[in-house]
């Protein structure tokens, strides 16, 4: 799995951090997504996806490999 985001798309609702705040992280200044790990480990997979599918502004992109 690898994991991208598009900070111009967050709108820093903090969806993906409740989703899997090992993988993601927000900028303490404006709330946008930090991504802390573009290849997770396997047991985080199945929360980066939901992070993914939950994010209000499809700024998460999984591809698997």
């Amino acid at each position: 799995m690898k994991i991208s985001v598009d900070e111009d798309k967050c709108c820093g609702a903090g969806s993906c951090v409740l989703s899997a705040p090992e993988v993601f992280d927000q900028r303490d200044d404006d709330g946008i997504v930090v991504l802390l790990d573009a290849t997770p480990p396997e047991r985080l997979h199945a929360a980066a996806r939901e992070a993914a599918s939950v994010c209000p502004t499809a700024a998460i992109m999984v591809t698997e490999e």
